[in-house]
């Protein structure tokens, strides 16, 4: 294919993207408005699917035998592409759109605390525009959009990683809405979620307590005995608790019922398996002290995820090409009014500026300039060692193929994570702006992989050099996707 009629067919790829501009946001708003916790998104997962269908992908829906999961593709052959969607959202962060204070729609309710309704948005309108070029250039190569439910509790991706699901693709996209515009990089916590059941013998705590077995006692050895872990593990390995269930209010029984639930995480996978083993003879531990029994049910896990600087730069250039969203006079009013909400709206954004000294004085000069809580600028590349506490099920999907993602400006500066501000965002022009620019960035990027063979093939050299000790699945052969009791 000619340059030049490549890059018109490119231009093409995201006019339609703008065409389907109203399509894409409506979806946006639709899956807002359903707000629907982790594995439990049938009404958004049967939206997808209904929209991809009509504008001419083939739907598998249930894929690796997640109910809300699904895989929409386009195309014939290879190189096959695939572009990462989520749409599940949190608990007890129900907010009304474009306000600047709490105000819930239905009191404890849900809301897209993570943006993960334009997430998908903009990961559907990639694939719109992907879809728009291999229909015009009659290229070969495949599109697949992945509908991957339960990013905030049921790790989808890591359970696909786990059926070779990943392995198939030359490559995968994807986004996330964050306060600042940048290629991302760097690796992640690995995380794995189990929760212990014990069972015992209730009794009258005063009147027959050696008849008594106590569930409550068991949790609470376990709890010592991982304080004691902590100790002798990985500076950067964590591992979280939460008491589920502590048996009930009445101290004059001899509980016979408690759960914990456990979240141990290490930046890399195969340090975390190892850790989770000793946090299971712990628990082990704890009922043979208490003479109790106790239930293991494992809930999710992912993997640190794995760079690649080559994905990373496709990505980088075309955000450059296509630019960062701009704001109206009104816009801009409301996401400042919105960064008095909250603290830290004047730190400085982004990995480049958390990683490179230099970086960062740029980024400082770029936020300068904005005069508003938007960051209505691209972070300058920044390739090098980084990594982030958290966690994502992206990174299973990085160990199998290449990965690439972007962060673009969906919340005012500095805005925290899982919180209602980000909800009220979540459904305004700012998040919508968010999504279609993100589909124009992934879209570009794609077809950058599908016409350049020469991109995919060092893109793969440099996967196989950063996996090359293999990837150890946090997913066990015989679970399934569950949600904590």
């Amino acid at each position: 294919m000619r340059m030049g009629h490549e890059q018109e067919l490119k231009k093409e790829a995201i006019k339609k993207i703008e065409e389907k501009a109203g399509l894409i946001t409506e979806v946006a708003d639709q899956i807002w408005e359903f707000a629907e916790l982790s594995l439990q998104e049938f009404k958004s997962a049967a939206l997808y699917c209904k929209v991809l269908e009509e504008e001419g992908f083939t739907v598998e829906r249930g894929i690796c035998g997640i109910e809300t999961a699904f895989a929409a593709s386009f195309g014939n052959g290879r190189p096959l592409i695939g572009i990462l969607a989520e749409y599940d959202a949190l608990s007890g962060l129900s907010q009304k759109a474009g306000k600047t204070e709490r105000e819930e729609i239905q009191p404890g309710g849900c809301g897209h605390g993570c943006g993960h309704n334009l997430l998908g948005a903009g990961a559907f309108a990639a694939a719109l525009g992907v879809k728009e070029f291999l229909a015009r250039s009659g290229q070969e190569g495949t599109v697949v959009l992945y509908g991957c439910p339960g990013e905030e509790g049921g790790a989808a991706k890591a359970f696909m990683a786990r059926d070779g699901l990943w392995r198939e693709l030359d490559a995968a996209l994807t986004w996330h809405p964050e306060d600042v515009n940048e290629a991302a990089t760097g690796s992640s916590n690995s995380c794995i979620q189990v929760q212990y059941k014990f069972s015992g013998i209730a009794s009258h705590a005063a009147g027959a307590p050696e008849k008594g077995r106590s569930a409550l006692d068991a949790v609470e050895l376990m709890n010592i005995g991982v304080q004691f872990l902590r100790e002798h593990m990985s500076d950067k390995a964590r591992i979280h608790y939460a008491i589920t269930d502590a048996g009930g209010c009445s101290p004059n029984v001899v509980q016979p019922r408690a759960s914990v639930l456990y979240m141990v995480r290490s930046n890399h996978v195969a340090e975390a398996v190892e850790l989770q083993k000793r946090v299971d003879r712990i628990a082990e531990g704890a009922a043979l002290m208490t003479d109790t029994t106790f239930e293991r049910k494992f809930i999710d896990g992912v993997a640190d995820t794995v760079s690649n600087f080559v994905i990373e730069r496709v990505l980088y250039e075309n955000f450059k090409e296509i630019g960062v969203p701009s704001y109206t006079e009104e816009e801009n009013k409301f996401a400042d009014a919105l960064a008095e909400t909250y603290p830290g709206s004047d730190g400085i954004p982004g990995v480049a500026a958390e990683f490179d000294t230099n970086l960062r004085e740029e980024v400082q000069r770029m936020r300068a300039e904005t005069g508003h809580a938007m960051n209505a600028f691209l972070a300058p590349l920044y390739q090098g060692e980084a990594f982030k506490a958290g966690s994502t099920d992206v990174g299973d999907v990085s160990w199998l193929t290449p990965t690439g993602q972007i962060h673009v400006a969906s919340w005012p500066n500095g805005c925290p994570g899982h919180s209602w501000q980000n909800v009220s965002c979540d459904r305004t022009e700012i998040g919508h702006k968010a999504a279609l620019c993100a589909g124009k960035v992934l879209a570009a990027s794609a077809i950058d992989l599908l016409t350049k063979p020469e991109i995919l093939q060092e893109a793969r050299r440099e996967f196989e050099k950063r996996t090359v000790q293999g990837y150890v699945c946090p997913i066990p052969a015989d679970a399934v996707p569950v949600i904590p009791d």
